[in-house]
């Protein structure tokens, strides 16, 4: 058996890379947006298939709410704004 013991600089290192892919980006459902709208709005911004932005609006109707991408925070923050300008719930968790 190998032990590995780690300095408290690479463990924070480790967490730091962890935590910064940790992200979801999640669509909340509405009263509002078709399932049209919201297929082209995955599609064009989160460079979703047409198959898989499908299948997320629907998860997103049946659930409530659906995590349609994840990553780190500064690669869904841009998309986040994106899909409110276009009038979708959606938030960072």
């Amino acid at each position: 058996m190998n032990i590995v013991f780690h300095t408290q600089e690479q463990t924070a290192q480790e967490t730091d890379v962890l935590e910064s892919q940790g992200h979801e980006l999640i669509v909340w459902n509405d009263d509002v947006n078709t399932f049209d709208w919201v297929i082209v709005s995955l599609i064009e911004v989160c460079k979703h298939s047409s198959i898989q932005a499908e299948q997320c609006a629907f998860l997103i109707h049946e659930t409530g709410k659906y995590a349609v991408k994840k990553g780190s925070f500064e690669e869904l923050d841009p998309m986040r704004t994106a899909l409110l300008d276009r009038g979708i719930s959606v938030t960072i968790s």
